[in-house]
């Protein structure tokens, strides 16, 4: 999923991206609004891993989304 993509259908992933990644709070996903490397990098920061890992988790969720 390229980022625009993810910036379209944000507000629509946000329940699941809430129920995947529960260390993330609303004002996180306010300032992420879609945008790929401050998704990653909430995601490394709050769950303390590299950012390959948190790379790889969205590849995921977002082929798991891409229908």
């Amino acid at each position: 999923m390229n980022e625009d993509i993810l910036k379209g259908k944000w507000k629509q992933l946000k329940g699941d991206i809430q129920k995947k990644w529960g260390k993330l709070t609303d004002d996180d996903l306010d300032q992420i609004d879609g945008n790929r490397e401050k998704f990653v990098g909430r995601i490394q920061e709050n769950y303390g891993i590299a950012k390959e890992e948190a790379d790889s988790m969205l590849d995921e969720f977002e082929r798991d989304h891409s229908h």
